[in-house]
């Protein structure tokens, strides 16, 4: 049973005190108010209820609620400073809202009792909500407030069982009981929160005749009371958190005029707050339009605009949105973003992803996907490999997962908490390569950076460095690449001292490199120093097993990357793709999957055979082939286009024995361009000689 403390004997606290005696589930403790003649006191005498002046003397004896009936903000806040922790505080604003509600209640009896010829009308005319039964439960009538309330209209309601259209009612019950309920919170189906009072009606000779219920939604009240008790709280809150934020934060009126600023905005702006507010929007501004007038002209927010304020002529980002109340606008937002940090912390962060780039391996073995007994031999010799120093080269068709191997094995390996440096050997020219390897000293050629400069071997000291693409490396290279593994010792450009170096190798390539020897343009005892520990990654076309595997994972990831909910692929689409000798192995696959998923509707969960884009089964460069002149096989323009120069590229590259930059030159396009298009085409020189 709960305690309470009501204070105020007026009108309102009378009308609580009525209320409350009648309730099992209060206990009134004490009524105080300062006037001695105050209706409340004489009634609680009535009812052996103790009465005093000053609520003071009774706030901390184990009260649960205060009832502040005086309507006085002063008191209010004093017994709000002075209550327990658990005590709950309820302001005067509902003390009189229930004696109006007692009021009106009281009134609406006597009116029916008066004037029963005119029920109907009186009834729909009244601000509560009304609904009678009838002996068997069901609605006999609902007036137009319970309508309302409900959220019903009459013909819905009318001759239903009251337990259907409130689950909760208490109505059957006085059925049985013939006892009437007064004032019951109650909770509708639709959310709102109703106090109701339920009578039974007994006719001729005590039968029950059936029973009504007044209720009326409080739902807006209670919220009100919530908003009043915690409004200062709040507002003493949000100031707290502007004052403290770090972000340079000011807020002007609907007419433009400085409402707030603080401490930040001052630091940025070089002016006091006095200076701000009161004063116009522009009053900041040293170079730029104001866009909090611009906000309020337009009611639209504005971001990332740039400009200068203060006398410091403090160059800054600014965005400012406006505040809209109930439609109204009530004045903007603005904070300042200071452009000299921005661009500090953008270089930072510009310089750690180039370290996370170059540094960092990305991949473990979990990250690489395959059970076929091909791939579980290639990873079980990587693990066997990661745990020795030995130099490993990993060869394979491109797009098989050389660069996937690399990261595992230095990850698995000891040196997983050092570098890992990674190096495509064909995509560096000839003439920097040397220089970006070993490094050079200062002076060592034109235009060389002073105090000289570190090599990638240098970097990748007590780690690892990843040499993509190693036969590409020109005879030259080959021999000084053999030095360091051999030595362990490189030598700068321009240097004469050699600097020795603890780095693990791992090499790559797709290129037939026992073909290379005999054709005289890879070293043979640099292949055997890289041949120590070989490892052969097998084409996608060599493990099929494995594809349900990998389309599965690709699905997932995608999925990340393109915010889809794809969950699987079609089994006449999975046959088209098991069909398919896959030239470019996992990464075309990766490409068919996004494409297919690019296609699909957002709300589309498999990848259907329509979604599959056409998959070429051989790439022709047979002369002739697809070549604009031949009779027409039924392509569009573009596919016909793009196997014409398909077919041209793989020509080009055959021509100049497989050397991209020749190749690119050849072509007059740049060396980036010509490898966008190989793996656009998937054409690789393992590929090509077969």
């Amino acid at each position: 049973m709960k305690r309470v403390l009501i204070v105020g004997a007026g009108k309102g606290g009378t009308a609580l005190l009525k209320l409350l005696n009648e309730t099992d589930r209060m206990k009134i403790v004490a009524v105080t108010d300062i006037n001695k003649d105050a209706p409340g006191l004489g009634l609680a005498e009535a009812i052996n209820i103790p009465t005093g002046a000053h609520w003071q003397e009774y706030i901390h004896k184990d009260i649960d609620i205060v009832i502040e009936a005086t309507g006085n903000d002063e008191v209010f806040e004093e017994i709000r400073a002075r209550r327990n922790q658990k005590t709950v505080v309820i302001p005067g604003s509902v003390a009189y809202i229930t004696s109006e509600l007692l009021e009106e209640k009281e009134a609406l009896v006597q009116e029916l009792k008066r004037q029963t010829e005119n029920q109907h009308l009186i009834l729909n005319s009244i601000h509560d909500g009304m609904i009678v039964i009838a002996p068997d439960a069901k609605v006999s009538f609902v007036n137009r407030s319970a309508e309302q309330i409900l959220g019903m209209d009459k013909k819905s309601i009318i001759g239903r069982s009251i337990q259907g259209i409130i689950p909760a009612s208490g109505l059957p019950q006085l059925l049985k009981s013939r006892e009437k309920e007064v004032n019951q919170k109650l909770i509708l189906e639709n959310g709102k929160k109703v106090i109701t009072t339920r009578i039974p009606m007994i006719g001729a000779g005590g039968k029950v005749i059936g029973a009504y219920a007044v209720f009326q939604d409080i739902t807006e009240v209670v919220d009100l009371a919530e908003e009043i008790t915690d409004l200062k709280e709040v507002k003493t809150m949000l100031e707290a958190i502007i004052q403290s934020s770090d972000e340079a934060i000011s807020v002007v009126d609907e007419n433009g005029s400085g409402l707030m600023v603080n401490p930040a905005y001052s630091r940025i702006t070089g002016l006091s707050e006095d200076e701000i507010v009161g004063k116009p929007a522009t009053v900041d501004i040293y170079e730029g339009e104001s866009m909090h007038m611009k906000v309020l002209k337009t009611r639209r927010p504005v971001r990332g605009v740039r400009m200068k304020v203060g006398p410091h002529k403090k160059d800054v980002l600014v965005n400012v949105a406006p505040v809209i109340v109930d439609g109204k606008l009530k004045g903007s937002v603005g904070v300042l973003h200071d452009v000299t940090e921005i661009q500090s912390l953008t270089s930072e962060l510009r310089r750690a992803r180039q370290i996370i780039r170059s540094l960092e391996a990305k991949y473990t073995f979990d990250d690489i996907i395959g059970n076929s007994s091909e791939m579980t031999l290639a990873l079980e010799q990587a693990k066997v490999g990661a745990r020795t120093p030995a130099t490993v080269l990993l060869r394979g068709e491109s797009g098989t997962g050389k660069e996937l191997f690399a990261h595992a094995i230095h990850n698995e390996s000891e040196r997983r908490h050092n570098k890992f440096i990674r190096v495509n050997c064909a995509s560096i020219a000839e003439s920097l390569l040397e220089s970006e390897l070993f490094g050079y000293e200062d002076g060592a050629f034109s235009g060389a950076k002073r105090g000289g400069k570190k090599g990638l071997f240098e970097e990748a000291n007590s780690g690892s460095i990843f040499l993509d693409e190693i036969g590409e490396l020109t005879l030259p290279m080959q021999a000084k690449l053999l030095r360091v593994l051999q030595e362990k010792e490189i030598l700068r450009v321009g240097g004469t001292k050699p600097v020795h170096i603890d780095v693990r190798v791992i090499a790559a390539t797709n290129m037939n490199l026992e073909k290379a020897i005999m054709n005289k343009s890879f070293r043979e005892d640099l292949y055997y120093r890289l041949n120590r520990l070989p490892i052969y990654i097998p084409p996608l076309r060599e493990r099929t097993e494995d594809l349900k595997l990998l389309t599965e994972h690709l699905i997932q990831k995608l999925n990340e990357d393109y915010g889809r909910h794809v969950t699987s692929v079609d089994k006449q689409a999975f046959q088209q793709l098991t069909s398919y000798h896959w030239p470019g192995n996992v990464r075309e696959l990766e490409n068919i999957i996004g494409r297919a998923m690019i296609y699909m509707d957002h709300l589309e969960e498999v990848i259907l055979p329509k979604h599959i884009p056409n998959l070429t089964k051989e790439i022709s460069t047979a002369p002739g082939a697809n070549v604009p002149g031949n009779q027409w096989l039924g392509e569009t323009l573009q596919q016909a286009v793009d196997e014409y120069e398909k077919r041209l590229l793989a020509d080009a590259f055959q021509a100049h024995d497989f050397n991209k930059t020749q190749t690119a030159k050849a072509l007059g396009i740049s060396i980036r361009n010509f490898y966008y298009k190989l793996d656009k085409y998937n054409l690789d020189k393992h590929s090509m000689q077969k």
